[in-house]
């Protein structure tokens, strides 16, 4: 793999990660931003390893620390019903992080928005996404797991946390059900506007059948997979849960797009 994937044996968040880190350059990448987002995948409030394990964000904060001055924000905004992203923070302790840290959360369901065009894109030829996604060096932390409709829920999945449901529930259950009717398109149009800076799997676990519940990977998958390539790190995950690739719609469409998985083969 290139330095814009890299893939480690998991023995703890302490361990891994920042060797992982290391072998992507990132410090000095850090070391160049003002201001960071940390994207974790908190879909809603239930545990690990249905969402990144506060851990495993611990981990990264102290490394980023480590190496910059630059401002940093956790970041999420929940598509859940009847619960909004700082119940969702307060259930995770991401709460008692970010006081222990000085870091600021930050629920994008309300951040402003600014509206955006890509005549590419023919789901969401126009979209509104937080203006501060492109204020911000994004860090997309997700956590390994299949999902009922986009087959995986990855780094470029992850940044469905972006659109606010205040533009995009129409009339769904869930309150960004505009994304649902062609997932994988969405998925890729999305990043089109605003694909990851770099990009960390938790692969240490994995959630074999579905995202929000079921089986865990048994065994655990023992992994953790970073990068500066989105579509790289989406493809290596994808295929630690057994897919391949290529019969990953939105990886397929954005491969040699938004990023490479081709480079990927045999390695």
């Amino acid at each position: 793999m290139t330095q814009n994937c890299r893939s480690c044996q998991f023995t703890s968040f302490t361990e891994s990660l920042p060797p992982l880190l290391d072998s992507i350059n990132a410090a000095e990448i850090f070391s160049q931003q003002t201001q960071i987002l940390l994207k974790p995948n908190l879909v809603n409030t239930s545990s690990p390893p249905i969402t990144l394990p506060v851990e495993a964000m611990r981990v990264l904060v102290e490394y980023i620390r480590r190496c910059s001055k630059a401002s940093l924000i956790i970041a999420e905004g929940t598509g859940e019903p009847h619960i909004n992203t700082f119940d969702v923070f307060t259930a995770l302790r991401y709460d008692e992080l970010a006081v222990e840290y000085d870091l600021k959360l930050l629920d994008l369901n309300e951040a402003e928005n600014i509206k955006l065009s890509d005549k590419r894109c023919k789901v969401f030829p126009e979209m509104y996404l937080p203006k501060i996604a492109f204020d911000s060096f994004i860090v997309s932390f997700p956590v390994l797991k299949a999902h009922s409709l986009a087959d995986v829920t990855l780094a470029m999945k992850n940044m469905m946390g972006f659109p606010s449901h205040h533009h995009y529930q129409s009339g769904g259950y869930w309150r960004k059900a505009a994304f649902h009717a062609s997932m994988h398109r969405s998925i890729f149009e999305l990043n089109c506007y605003r694909k990851p800076d770099l990009s960390i799997i938790d692969a240490s676990i994995g959630m074999a059948e579905y995202h929000l519940g079921g089986p865990t990977c048994n065994p655990p998958v023992g992994k953790l997979v970073a990068g500066l390539d989105p579509v790289a790190v989406d493809a290596v995950g994808a295929e630690l849960l057994g897919f391949a690739w290529q019969n990953v719609e939105h990886i397929r469409l954005a491969n040699g797009v938004l990023g490479c998985a081709e480079a990927l083969s045999g390695s």
